[in-house]
Formats: C-alpha cells, sequence, structure tokens
C-alpha cells in the first residue's frame, strides 16, 4: 500500500461552501434593489420547523456576525449564519421560474428528504472532510 499523501507545502483545493446560479444572482441583485429595508447583504440560515423538520430562511441584513461566512459569488455577497453553516455546506443556490411559482431552490447535498409540499426539509450535517482546514 503506497501513500497517497499530497507532497508537504501541497493543499487540497475545497469545493465552494455555496455555489449561487446565474438566475439567482441576478433575482437577489432585483430585491436588494427595491427592498423596502435595504441591505447590502442576503442572510442565509436554517431554522427548525415545518413537516420534515428544518426550513430555509433569507433575510435582509448589514450585520455579519464574528462567526459568519460571507460568500461572494457572481457579483452578490452572501451570509451564512453561523449555525447553518455545517448544513449548508456544499449547497448550490438557483432561482427557478415556472407556470406556477418563482423560487429560489436549494440543491443541497446534505438533504436527507423533504415534506410533501417542498416547504421544509430533513438535513445532516456536512462531511467536512471534504473542506480540508489550510
Amino acid at each position: 500500500m503506497s501513500d497517497v499523501s499530497p507532497p508537504p507545502g501541497a493543499t487540497r483545493s475545497r469545493p465552494p461552501i455555496l455555489r449561487i446560479t446565474d438566475a439567482a444572482a441576478t433575482r437577489l441583485k432585483e430585491l436588494l434593489s427595491i427592498a423596502e429595508r435595504p441591505g447590502d447583504l442576503v442572510r442565509l440560515g436554517v431554522a427548525s420547523g415545518g413537516c420534515a423538520g428544518m426550513s430555509y430562511t433569507m433575510e435582509y441584513t448589514n450585520d455579519i456576525g464574528p462567526l459568519d461566512t460571507v460568500v461572494e459569488d457572481k457579483g452578490v455577497r452572501v451570509v451564512i449564519d453561523s449555525k447553518a453553516l455545517m448544513f449548508l455546506l456544499g449547497t448550490e443556490m438557483d432561482f427557478q421560474v415556472d407556470k406556477m411559482s418563482a423560487q429560489f431552490v436549494f440543491n443541497n447535498p446534505n438533504q436527507v428528504s423533504s415534506c410533501g409540499c417542498g416547504e421544509s426539509v430533513s438535513l445532516a450535517a456536512a462531511d467536512v472532510s471534504a473542506y480540508p482546514q489550510p
């Protein structure tokens, strides 16, 4: 068996914490430009509730907590609540429009299941081994 460790000083690239699609970035920019209570950022988190156990939350903010993570992608900055980070690692944030709805959609590798109406999800903490420390 051979050692497959990277050479000294080499680092593995980290997967992105959050990817924002073009459609989601466009919609976030629109929302931030017309907000009644404008904020420079959107805070993304998860909350307990719903029939599957958790739901995604979004709110305008100008505050970044000391343990929050800021992700910048496609000209949009999103604050990830420190309590939600382990549930959102590797998530893609999209915005989809169809005949009956327009909504942000989270393609989350940590999602175990969702309820029938799609309003709540069951999430597991991310496998942090894919996110090596520097």
